[in-house]
Order: structure tokens, then sequence, then C-alpha cells
């Protein structure tokens, strides 16, 4: 048996905290090592236990759950954070990445996606629940518009163009991860 991934949820709702800890520690390949209720304990927490990812809500009390991954990635670069939110504005998302995170994952998602999520960004790959993904592909599209590319499609990958056409046909992130 291979070793558990250590995952800390941070969560100012116990509520939350409690359902993802049933959800997660039904696979038996993760343990969940620490609950946080606030960004400033979620920074404490993940210094001392050491998780390999983080499961963060956005809107905390004391440090924000953004100020909280960018405190994260500059003192504790080897855990993966993933974003666990209500907010799934274009602001929110864009800030998440550039602050470190490395996957956003919808809380009306949670319950069906959680343990696929956390194994995506325990493996170094992204995770977006399909409303992200879609988000992330418009403001890619427009970056691309606002520097003048007249052929855009041509500058993906193969492997990017085929996931694009499964976005497109309404895929679901673990089914285009399935494929």
């Amino acid at each position: 048996m291979s070793a558990s991934i250590r995952i800390l949820l941070a969560d100012d709702h116990q509520i939350v905290r409690q359902g993802l800890r049933r959800i997660l520690e039904e696979n038996p390949e993760m343990e969940v090592v620490g609950e946080a209720s606030d960004g400033r304990q979620a920074v404490q927490m993940a210094l001392e236990s050491k998780p390999q990812v983080i499961v963060m809500d956005l809107s905390m009390p004391q440090l924000n759950g953004m100020e909280a991954i960018r405190q994260l990635s500059k003192r504790l670069p080897s855990a993966k954070v993933l974003v666990l939110s209500m907010y799934s504005d274009e602001s929110y998302v864009v800030q998440v990445l550039e602050a470190g995170a490395t996957g956003y994952l919808l809380k009306d998602s949670a319950d069906t996606d959680l343990m696929q999520a956390v194994l995506a960004v325990h493996n170094g790959k992204s995770f977006f629940s399909p409303l992200i993904s879609r988000i992330l592909l418009d403001e890619y599209v427009r970056q691309l518009q606002e520097k003048g590319i007249s052929d855009r499609y041509e500058l993906l990958t193969e492997r990017e163009r085929e996931i694009l056409q499964l976005i497109a046909e309404g895929k679901t992130s673990r089914e285009i991860a399935e494929l």
C-alpha cells in the first residue's frame, strides 16, 4: 500500500470541514491531518503538519484564503493548494492561480469531484470545475485577442485542441481526465 496523501482542510464553517473530511476519508489513501477555521491558522497548521494538499476556502476570517495561498506558496511551496469556493467570477479565479493555487473546485461540485481533484493536484496536475475551465478559456481567448493574434487555434498543441473540443462539448474535468 502506498503512503497516504496528507491533507489540510481550511474553511471557516465546521460543518463544511466535517463533510469534506468524511468524503476524503472514504479513500484509505487520503489522510486529513488537520482542520483550520481561518487563514492564519491554515498557514500555521500547514507549516507544522506539512500536508501535501491543502483544500482552502477563500472567504475566511483573520487572513483570507487568497493571502493564505500567497504565504503558503512562498513558505511551503511543496504543498499543492486546491481552492474550494462558491465564487466563480473571473477575478477570483485568475487571482488565486496567480497566488499559487493548483486547482479550483466549486463547492456545488465538491461532493462528486473532491477526491479526483485532490488526486490530480497531488499528482502535479491542475483541476478545475467545468465552469471554472470555461472562465479560464474565455480569459485566455480575450488575452490572445488583445495581443492581436488572429489564428488562435493554430497556437494550441494537439492535446490543447482536443481538450478545447471536449470543453465545447460540455465534458466535465473528470470525463476529460479519463480520456
